[in-house]
């Protein structure tokens, strides 16, 4: 895996050699092995990358320029398909000569142009400098597995895989964007095209921008997910979907595993996982490489279910046992992450990649199970509340419901299993506002009252809500499940799962590989019938019954266990001194402008005696604090 770097400058770019270098310097762990450097003759327009050597080691160097100096490249992520591609531009005479796949991505470009994309398959960001038009194109893959970041400073438009590398160009403005923070307290993520800083922007999945040679900018969608609404067929369908399924991802997994590095795979017992292993184990002459941590707190370990599932397959298995050093980590993980970030599942992340680097450079891991085929937990919930919206007309439920809008609702007219206050709150509600409140981790009320009266007033009525209704409006379905699906797929799976995985990985050096997020599988996926995902209560039905006969039952049919931390507990005890810091010392939180003390007293004083659980709160304003000692938005 890789870092890049780009600067479009209407004028030459001042001390370009050292801005560029310094710039490419803040990306030596995404990219190791090699740093190359181009700027144009003209000086206007400055190219840098980091590579982490995955194939053809000795060929790939970049930034890339083909023969006829048409064009420059430097590229980030892997094309599984590369060898199909450049057999079919070898026969239309481009002349490849290396076995890397930048090299073929080159030609690809220089023949199809930004239409090449649609070809590819694989994780990937790209930028490619047009020398006879002086414009660059920059390109994200289809569900944004790979970043890409651009800024404005100056009339200069500067670009990278990572915010601190724009970060580091002269006289950048860090100023924080108001809207990006609201939203940030919501999904605990700073959902695309935003980015924590006003003046960077996150280059949204599926989209490609082009930078003119005037730094002039155009943006376009050339991927989208589309849904089949089709009808459940009978069981003889579901057989032969089943049985697709399966060489689907064996295909997908196949071609995942091609690399000139050690190769491995994350392992935790679970279903994804543990199908992403038997597939690998398929393909591999020698056992696969597995690899999994443990915790001391056994709700939180999977060691034990993970060493059977490894037995099974006859993997080579290294379990790690990792006391974590929470405040270590967190101020490790706020540097990499770059933008606030507050899924507590960073951490074990975090220390499964550190672990697997030990022995190996790229990792598979069975993310995308969950998105694809219906996991969560969530999408049972809200088919049962869409049916309970059918029951009660809307012009009843908002009066009968509404009451839950409150801090502490009561609703003891209800049966105890219809109290839950999320429950109550999205009945009121349509679809789209339910399923935003379902995945709203600080509810708009609570936010209300957090922030100060000040950083309400600049934002001008600005709500959260409207992240969703954008994609919500733009989804083609009419099936409720497949809406809510194309919502994670935009939001939470991009900029929460994706963005997650990318950080901790890189952090270490490591490529992580999502073979069941291959966009053929993905689609494939989509035109499933949705009750074929989610059958009753069961989520991932079709999945779980591809595998039924190549896994285990304990895998198949065990409870679902999260990546996850105590982190409840770590905020009563090991994290405490430091939310009195970053909350309470000169410069911390309370002192900002951007909350209310007395409301932030109160968080502490709550969870700390046990009265209320605030651990999502609180982890979401110690990473805001943590990263903002780094970065100095506010």
């Amino acid at each position: 895996m890789c870092g890049l770097v780009g600067i479009l400058r209407p004028n030459p770019i001042p001390d370009a050699a050292a801005t560029l270098a310094a710039m490419n310097e803040t990306l030596n762990h995404r990219g190791p092995d090699q740093t190359g450097i181009y700027i144009h003759p003209d000086g206007r327009v400055g190219l840098a990358h980091k590579r982490l050597s995955i194939l053809d080691l000795t060929h790939g160097r970049q930034p890339m320029t083909d023969r006829d100096g048409h064009f420059t490249l430097v590229f980030n992520g892997e094309i599984y398909n590369h060898q199909d591609i450049k057999a079919e531009l070898l026969a239309k005479g481009h002349p490849i000569a290396s076995r890397s796949d930048t090299e073929t991505l080159l030609y690809a470009f220089k023949e199809w142009g930004v239409e090449c994309a649609s070809r590819l398959r694989g994780m990937f960001a790209f930028a490619v400098l047009d020398h006879r038009e002086g414009s660059i194109h920059l390109v994200r893959d289809r569900l944004g597995i790979k970043p890409m970041y651009y800024g404005f400073h100056d009339g200069a438009v500067i670009f990278a895989s990572e915010c601190k590398a724009i970060l580091r160009y002269p006289g950048f403005d860090r100023a924080m964007d108001p809207q990006a923070l609201s939203d940030y307290f919501t999904f605990l993520y700073v959902p695309a095209p935003k980015s924590i800083f006003k003046r960077i922007r996150k280059l949204p999945a599926g989209h490609w921008l082009r930078i003119g040679k005037d730094g002039s900018t155009e943006s376009r969608q050339w991927w989208d997910l589309e849904f089949s609404d089709r009808a459940e067929g009978n069981q003889a369908d579901f057989n032969r979907a089943a049985a697709d399924l399966v060489s689907e991802l064996d295909a997908s997994v196949h071609c995942h595993m091609e690399s000139d590095v050690p190769l491995g795979a994350f392992l935790s017992g679970g279903l994804d996982s543990s199908a992403v292993v038997d597939l690998m184990a398929k393909h591999s002459t020698r056992p696969v490489l597995t690899n999994t941590i443990g915790f001391q707190d056994k709700a939180h370990d999977e060691r034990g279910r993970a060493a059977r599932t490894a037995a099974h397959f006859h993997t080579d298995h290294q379990e790690f046992r990792v006391d974590p050093d929470a405040v270590k980590i967190l101020e490790k993980l706020a540097w990499h992450y770059d933008e606030p970030f507050a899924d507590s599942s960073m951490i074990p992340t975090s220390y499964v990649c550190e672990m697997a680097r030990r022995r190996v450079t790229v990792a598979l891991s069975g993310d995308g199970g969950d998105e694809n085929f219906a996991g969560y937990r969530r999408y049972y919930f809200d088919r049962m509340e869409n049916r309970m919206r059918s029951v009660v007309p809307g012009f009843l439920r908002r009066p009968l419901f509404g009451m839950a809008g409150g801090l502490y609702p009561k609703a003891d007219w209800l049966p105890r299993m219809f109290r839950a206050r999320t429950l109550l709150l999205n009945l009121a509600k349509d679809p789209m506002q339910g399923y935003f409140t379902s995945m709203s981790n600080i509810l708009p009320e609570a936010k209300d009252a957090l922030f100060s009266g000040e950083f309400l007033a600049g934002l001008g009525g600005y709500r959260s809500h409207s992240v969703f209704q954008e994609h919500w409006d733009r989804c083609k379905s009419a099936d409720p499940l497949s809406r809510i699906q194309y919502l994670d797929y935009k939001t939470y799976l991009a900029d929460g799962i994706l963005t997650k995985v990318d950080r901790a990985s890189m952090a270490h050096s490591l490529e992580v590989r999502v073979p069941i997020l291959d966009h053929k599988v993905v689609e494939w996926a989509a035109r499933q019938p949705s009750s074929w995902k989610l059958s009753g209560k069961t989520g991932k039905y079709l999945f779980r019954e591809a595998f039924r006969s190549r896994l285990p039952a304990e895998i198949l049919d065990g409870p679902k266990q999260g990546f996850s931390m105590p982190l409840r507990g770590w905020l009563r005890k090991d994290l405490l001194p430091l939310v009195q810091d970053a909350f309470f010392e000169p410069g911390g939180l309370a002192g900002s402008g951007l909350f209310r003390k007395p409301v932030l007293e109160r968080m502490v004083k709550e969870h700390v005696s046990g009265l209320r659980n605030h651990d999502t709160g609180l982890f979401a304003l110690l990473s805001l604090s943590m990263w903002n000692r780094h970065f100095r938005a506010f």
